[in-house]
């Protein structure tokens, strides 16, 4: 009896007891997500009744209705994201009520329009992002070889950016002289997951390795005592010492840029469910824990600021893409960890999906997007209280979760 009144009393201090669970249906939820991907494949198809499979949606603006599209390419970092919603959307559809007609082959359409990716120098690290939630997503939906093969190449070509004197993939070749070093930044640990499952889908052991070290390395160096992580750590290329960490992102180096923990969250969680190496295990829990501990004081409800430690408080832009990232992660976490921390974990991400399906958050009739209120990059002000399509992503793909976790 002891051991449960603990374990409740330290639910409530993580989670601040703000609000009491809420049956999220998962099902209705993801029924809104296919009728707005209806609405916006209705938006984007030409008079001739085609699709500009170059031309991936990105962000909706604050006033806009529709998504502004980017040219597919190595530089748009965002270009995978709109396949991976299409994919998901797709796998949705074998239960949901709501048809969305030829879904299939308009999700391979803008999958192939990236499929140079395959034969290309790695431009950044962002080729992992561009590879996993198209070509990775669609893999699993359809079991294409083609796409396969397209993931395993592209996997290669990613591993082209490691420095084995550092220990980690290469973030930013065109950032090298402005940071005075090798750089990596947290968002790569997203990316591993392509060596991780090129490894263990006929490609090079060598992957799985490369992988590790970046892991490893980055716990080492790209974290504060507390588990919070900076954005960028600076190593020197020659030597492999690290040198500093800073922000490129975030309100300063020192702050807690809530995206960044995100990825932080997001990617450890990953490197366990394929090396089963409790360290980091117990790492994927530190930095979850730190970043639950800081929302609490810091928002509202369970939505983040931008970054946690904005001086303006609930005056700053809200980022609902983190919040999107953290739940998919901890619905993973979740199955990992001891009963009281799957019950903390698993309560967090119901309460974020709640919030983050409300009309707060949800466009509904506003745009063509799932969300609204995400932040792309503050400091440049950029896509600042915006519907970004990397929220979406990360939004299906925790309702996805969650509806499988509950068969």
């Amino acid at each position: 009896m002891k051991k449960l009144l603990f374990a409740a009393a330290a639910l409530c201090l993580l989670t601040g007891c703000q609000t009491q669970p809420t049956q999220l249906d998962v099902d209705k939820e993801l029924d809104y997500c296919a009728t707005q991907v209806n609405k916006a494949l209705n938006a984007l198809r030409q008079a001739d009744g085609s699709y500009d499979f170059t031309m991936q949606p990105r962000n909706i603006l604050q006033g806009d209705s529709m998504w502004n599209c980017r040219k597919a390419s190595a530089q748009e970092w965002c270009s995978g994201f709109w396949p991976g919603v299409l994919w998901m959307t797709y796998e949705s559809e074998k239960t949901a009520a709501v048809p969305l007609d030829s879904l299939q082959k308009v999700a391979e359409g803008y999958t192939a329009s990236l499929s140079f990716l395959a034969s290309q120098p790695a431009y950044d690290h962002d080729l992992g992002f561009l590879v996993i939630n198209s070509f990775l997503k669609g893999y699993e939906a359809t079991g294409n070889e083609q796409y396969k093969q397209t993931a395993l190449a592209a996997a290669d070509t990613l591993a082209t950016l490691f420095n084995p004197t550092v220990g980690t993939i290469l973030s930013w070749p065109r950032h090298v002289k402005d940071y005075g070093g090798h750089n990596t930044i947290m968002d790569n640990m997203i990316n591993l997951e392509l060596l991780f499952w090129a490894a263990e889908n006929g490609g090079s052991q060598n992957l799985k390795d490369i992988a590790i070290s970046h892991a490893d390395t980055t716990m080492r160096y790209h974290f504060r005592p507390n588990g919070s992580c900076y954005h960028v750590a600076v190593y020197d290329t020659l030597s492999g010492n690290f040198i500093k960490g800073v922000t490129h992102q975030g309100y300063s180096d020192e702050s807690m840029w809530s995206r960044g923990q995100s990825w932080a969250i997001y990617g450890y969680t990953m490197v366990y469910r394929f090396t089963k190496e409790q360290r980091f295990l117990e790492h994927a829990q530190k930095v979850t824990d730190i970043y639950l501990k800081r929302l609490k004081e810091t928002s509202d409800d369970w939505v983040p600021l931008w970054d946690m430690d904005d001086p303006r408080g609930l005056q700053a832009p809200k980022d609902a893409s983190t919040a999107c990232v953290v739940a998919s992660a901890l619905l993973e976490l979740q199955q990992y960890v001891d009963a009281d921390k799957a019950q903390t974990y698993r309560h967090a991400a119901k309460q974020m999906l709640t919030d983050l399906s409300s009309d707060k958050y949800q466009s509904r009739d506003r745009n063509v997007a799932f969300l609204m209120h995400s932040t792309g990059h503050h400091p440049a002000g950029s896509e600042i209280d915006a519907s970004i399509i990397y929220a979406d992503y990360y939004y299906i793909e925790a309702l996805l979760r969650l509806k499988e976790l509950s068969r």
